[in-house]
């Protein structure tokens, strides 16, 4: 029985037919499409991995809850400094960044499971005495390093051809703030298909690897995945990696708590409830912890598939599971993946710029919607502690700092530091339900569509 209220919204799609389902399943596909494929290309990951694991994680989202929530899971931007420095630790040690990646999906496997030790938390206390030891104060500026920690390699990247990365600005702005419907809602993945289009009339696309490729072939290969070092790693590394990016999982945990917030806002049912933040921090967990296993990156709940939500006002799961299993289609298409990676690095470099700066800018948001007091010295010397850590290590130490056999990255150290401190410096306010607006502003999968 079809299920609609007053206003439109439709949470039965059937009642449309299989024909608008797949236009509006190939919609959310496109809409996340921009972002996902862009996580890969910045870290030398698979597109191919990337597209398979973004529709099997989806998938596997959707079953953990109970097929109630509808969303989509991309690539997480949160973990691309990881990614980088573990690839830069691995190649000091004269490894390939390919044989050093697997060893970053190592430790974003751990991440992966650090939801399930937050969803038992959630179960047995409850989101509020949960979410005091990760208040705006700590997790506003970890995203805002995230994002300046990663502003270095986007300016390297534009400098190949600053006219290719500020056509890809420009057209990301234009779109994003003039835009209308459909356009307004993908304008990374517009920004990605002008720039790229723009070099290849200039010649500056060498498109001989795309004519090679195979129309059909596997998304992966076992030799460049995390399970093929777990046989004989190098096991510094292996801790390394772990010690560095399991924190991380933090910013991002709350994030995913931003946006079933959002969703749950967007469509008038509280997910939060109802299969309950347990299972979905479960459901994005398991699909990130199997997606570093095969070489792909971790997930993350998509904003832009929340924009869709508003856009469409067709709020059925089953439009999503759509998306994913098209998702997992494309995985299996080498020429595309090939296609992909012929991207000019300075359109990289442009969409990245706007990309980084806007993940700060949502950790800027994130603390002015929760009214942070930064009259309070506790929260001063939190935040500036933070930022400090996360920006010197990173330009001043290489982004690690040696402890024993292992190095902590700057953002490692960073997070660390600003838990400790909230958690033992008095005066502490934060009560997570009190502010709505402010919680659910904690999402970088998408800034733009944030409402």
């Amino acid at each position: 029985m079809a299920q609609k209220i007053s206003n439109g919204a439709v949470y039965d799609a059937r009642t449309l037919g299989l024909g608008k389902m797949g236009v509006l399943g190939a919609q959310h596909m496109f809409a996340m499409f921009g972002a996902t494929v862009l996580v890969p290309v910045l870290t030398g990951l698979s597109v191919s991995a990337t597209l398979l694991f973004a529709g099997l994680g989806t998938l596997i989202f959707h079953l953990l809850t109970k097929f109630k929530v509808p969303a989509f899971l991309g690539s997480s931007f949160a973990f691309i400094g990881g990614y980088v420095a573990i690839g830069e630790m691995g190649m000091a040690k004269g490894m390939t960044l390919a044989q050093s990646l697997p060893y970053a999906c190592i430790g974003v496997f751990f991440a992966g499971l650090m939801y399930f030790v937050l969803a038992g938390l959630f179960a047995a206390y409850g989101p509020k005495r949960v979410m005091r030891f990760f208040p705006p104060i700590v997790t506003g500026p970890i995203i805002i390093a995230i994002g300046l920690s990663l502003s270095g390699s986007a300016i390297t990247n534009c400098s190949s051809n600053w006219w290719i990365a500020l056509c890809a600005i420009v057209v990301i702005i234009v779109c994003n703030i003039w835009g209308k419907g459909m356009i307004k809602i993908i304008p990374i993945l517009l920004g990605v298909a002008v720039s790229y289009t723009v070099a290849a009339i200039a010649g500056l696309v060498d498109f001989s690897a795309v004519k090679d490729a195979a129309w059909i072939g596997l998304p992966f290969h076992f030799e460049n995945t995390a399970l093929s070092v777990m046989i004989d790693p190098d096991w510094g590394l292996m801790v390394a990696a772990i010690i560095a990016i399991l924190p991380i999982s933090l910013a991002t945990m709350v994030e995913h708590i931003g946006d079933m917030c959002a969703i749950s806002s967007t469509t008038g049912i509280n997910y939060l409830e109802n299969p309950g933040l347990h299972r979905t921090l479960m459901g994005d967990g398991l699909a990130t912890a199997l997606a570093s296993l095969f070489g792909a990156p971790a997930n993350t709940t998509y904003g832009e598939n929340t924009g869709v939500l508003n856009l469409t006002r067709v709020y059925d799961p089953r439009v999503i599971r759509i998306a994913a299993c098209i998702a997992v289609l494309l995985s299996f298409c080498p020429k595309f993946a090939a296609l992909i990676n012929t991207m000019p690095v300075a359109a990289i470099g442009g969409v990245s710029l706007v990309l980084y700066g806007m993940i700060s800018a949502v950790g800027v948001r994130n603390v002015v919607e929760n009214q942070v007091d930064f009259t309070a010295s506790r929260n001063v010397i939190i935040a500036a502690l933070i930022l400090v850590l996360a920006i010197g290590i990173k330009y001043g130490a290489n982004d690690a700092i040696s402890i024993g056999f292992t190095s902590l990255s700057g953002l490692a150290i960073a997070a660390l530091a600003g838990i400790f401190l909230n958690a033992v410096l008095p005066g502490k306010d934060y009560e997570f339900g009190s502010n709505e607006q402010g919680d659910t502003s904690v999402s970088f999968g998408n800034t733009f569509n944030k409402k």
